[in-house]
């Protein structure tokens, strides 16, 4: 028949034997306590001696509770303001482009350009379509359309916002290749 777990780990040495405990000890337990009419005295609850070198676990885990509480608190107003701020842009941009967008309703010419990785296109008149090329119109996006703006306007829609500014062509730029910037395709 196999031993117990007891006995193996006692056989092996690493269970110390416990000595069984006494009647006397036992009873002693069970006695009660003579209660003193004495006046009674609030009594402080201890706090556990610790060294300077040994941290409180409890006061560490107190602390980066309250770090990782602020340094979330502090993401979340960075991300309000940012998102403040931006909603301001857009604001100030449909502010200055209101009644300047020069789009026709009558265009039949597309103008591709590239933005956001893709080819994208905007339909312009043939007068327009040679004043984008010159430099002298610009297209500039917001709220996910592109507008016609006279280059000034453009400049001024920049200055808002750097990332509303498309196209702008400078006549004087060298081409990047052998395509001219005029022809239609």
């Amino acid at each position: 028949m196999s031993e117990s777990l007891r006995d193996q780990l006692l056989k092996s040495g690493l269970a110390a034997k416990f000595k069984a405990e006494t009647k006397p000890a036992r009873e002693q337990h069970k006695k009660p306590q003579p209660v003193k009419a004495a006046r009674p005295q609030a009594q402080q609850p201890k706090k556990p001696a610790s060294t300077p070198h040994e941290p409180n676990l409890a006061h560490a885990y107190a602390l980066r509770a309250k770090q990782e509480k602020d340094e979330r608190d502090q993401a979340q107003r960075d991300a309000e303001q940012l998102a403040r701020e931006n909603r301001e842009r857009k604001q100030k941009l449909a502010g200055l482009l209101q009644g300047k967008a020069l789009n026709s309703a009558d265009a039949d010419t597309p103008r591709h350009f590239p933005h956001g990785n893709k080819i994208r296109r905007v339909y312009c008149t043939a007068e327009q379509f040679a004043k984008l090329n010159r430099g002298d119109l610009a297209i500039v996006q917001l709220a996910g359309r592109y507008l016609l703006v006279e280059r000034d306007v453009a400049l001024q829609a920049q200055e808002i916002s750097p990332q509303a500014l498309v196209l702008l062509c400078d006549p004087n730029a060298p081409a990047e290749d052998d395509v001219p910037a005029d022809i239609v395709w």
